[in-house]
This record gives C-alpha cells, sequence and structure tokens, in this order.
C-alpha cells in the first residue's frame, strides 16, 4: 500500500472528513515519527510496533563494479520492531 492508497483508503473510512484533511493528517503523522527518528527518540505505537534507529558503525566496503574496497561512514539507519498484537494478527492468532 502505498501513501496516496492509505490517504485513499482513510476518506473512504470517513466520509465526513475532506480528501485534503485526510493528506494533512497522514503527513503530520509521517513528519512527526520523522523527525522523532532525527533526533534519536523511539516512537511506539501499541499492538503496531516501535520505530528507532541503530547505529551503524564505519567499515571497509567493496564496490561491486571494480573490486576496489573503498570506506564506508558509519551512519544511523531506521529499525522497525513489531509489536505482539501485529505478530499475533499476522500469524493468525
Amino acid at each position: 500500500m502505498t501513501k496516496s492508497e492509505l490517504i485513499q483508503r482513510i476518506a473512504e473510512l470517513n466520509p465526513h472528513l475532506y480528501h485534503r484533511d485526510v493528506a494533512r493528517i497522514v503527513n503530520t503523522i509521517f513528519e512527526e515519527i520523522s523527525a522523532a527518528l532525527e533526533r534519536g527518540d523511539r516512537v511506539e505505537l501499541r499492538g503496531f510496533g516501535a520505530f528507532s534507529t541503530k547505529q551503524r558503525d564505519a567499515r571497509a566496503g567493496r564496490n561491486p563494479r571494480t573490486g576496489d574496497t573503498v570506506q564506508v561512514e558509519a551512519k544511523a539507519v531506521p529499525y522497525f520492531k513489531t509489536g505482539k498484537q501485529l505478530r499475533e494478527r499476522l500469524n493468525g492468532g
């Protein structure tokens, strides 16, 4: 499901809301999650899961085209851990 499909589905389920308002709500939620992760905060949505960041160390990588060794800098990567209720729902429990 894409973001526009999500907006469309929410708008269909809530006919009393304007499409532009639903789009603004969804965009605000994604912006707030992104801003929290950028600050290094953890975002937990009970029953769904938790978003956080993990730090990857600097390492020596390899250019697949030339085979040359290149230095890859340390970086933060987003991480998502599913909640218990979501895992149970996915596994038919």
